[in-house]
């Protein structure tokens, strides 16, 4: 049997929580994002991890979500948290939660191993709608391995590039205020583009991934503009006030899908009648034309622009 088609999600921004604080949830519930990940790994300690996992869960289960991507970001497969994150989420939230984010991910094996672990818990508590996985690219291994990664399971949805980690493990030069030191261009270029190259191979999404500066605007607003060039379909917010910027970016022009949307249905009918390529308004439209603005339609229909 074939696998069924991977849900169609939102991720213009997926919003970070933290999984200890139940303030916090609760205001993500009520926020703009499309996507929240509740997180069990870097914003909650050690000694507090299991008592979050039952805050993550009373949070899916009784905060109103509305449309939003309902994600729990747990700890990586070194610790000795991980499968415990995935059996007790998935056992008390059931069907409230939507996916899985993986850390610091550096094989197919690290998605193997989740996907075989769900199918076993969904299949012992009766839950019939699959969750789905995302996974953090921000490991070199991980990058060197990317192409087999986005393939390894038809769970997985989305990969993220997580480039505080990986700066880290590629011993790239942070200054104490958080900034890049001098290079001549975009640093994270090569890896957005490689991740998201691998990313439309598997027809998964690509997200881009923090940037630490909540008070900076215009350069938040730089590194999603150079992501979407890129092909990526959102970008994370770890806090709510870049929640508006990554929507700014992320979200098509009116003006752009009403045209878009007015040139596919010109080729639509030239099509019916035979016809391979059109003028319409001054602009040449062919099936490449259409094939390109695609992506943008697709995004604008979730919407419901």
């Amino acid at each position: 049997m074939s696998p069924s088609p991977r849900p169609q999600r939102l991720r213009r921004v997926q919003l970070a929580v933290p999984g200890s604080s139940e303030k916090m949830m609760r205001k993500a519930a009520a926020s703009l994002a499309d996507h929240v990940f509740l997180d069990l790994e870097d914003a909650v300690a050690p000694s507090q991890k299991a008592e979050a996992r039952a805050k993550i869960i009373e949070a899916l289960t009784t905060y109103e979500w509305g449309r939003k991507t309902r994600c729990v970001r747990i700890n990586d497969f070194s610790t000795r948290y991980a499968y415990r994150d995935i059996i007790e989420v998935v056992s008390g939230a059931r069907e409230s939660l939507d996916t899985l984010m993986l850390t610091k991910v550096k094989t197919p094996a690290d998605i193997l191993f989740a996907d075989t672990l769900l199918n076993q818990l969904e299949q012992d508590i009766g839950l019939e709608k699959p969750i789905g996985l995302e996974a953090l690219i921000e490991e070199v291994e991980g990058l060197q391995n990317v192409e087999a990664i986005a393939k390894a399971s038809p769970r997985l949805e989305a990969l993220i590039f997580g480039m505080g980690d990986f700066s880290a493990s590629m011993g790239v030069l942070i200054k104490p205020d958080g900034k890049v030191g001098p290079y001549p261009g975009d640093v994270w270029h090569y890896s957005r583009f490689r991740m998201v190259m691998a990313c439309r191979a598997a027809g998964i999404d690509a997200v881009d991934g923090p940037y630490a500066d909540f008070r900076d605007p215009e350069g938040y607003t730089v590194e999603a503009s150079r992501s979407l060039t890129l092909g990526c379909v959102g970008k994370w917010a770890i806090h709510p006030a870049q929640i508006d910027w990554a929507l700014s970016v992320f979200t098509p022009d009116a003006g752009e899908v009403a045209r878009a949307r007015k040139l596919a249905a010109a080729y639509k009918e030239a099509e019916a009648q035979g016809l391979g390529a059109i003028q319409v308004d001054g602009t040449m439209v062919d099936v490449a034309s259409i094939r390109m603005f695609g992506a943008m339609l697709r995004k604008a229909d979730l919407i419901g622009m």
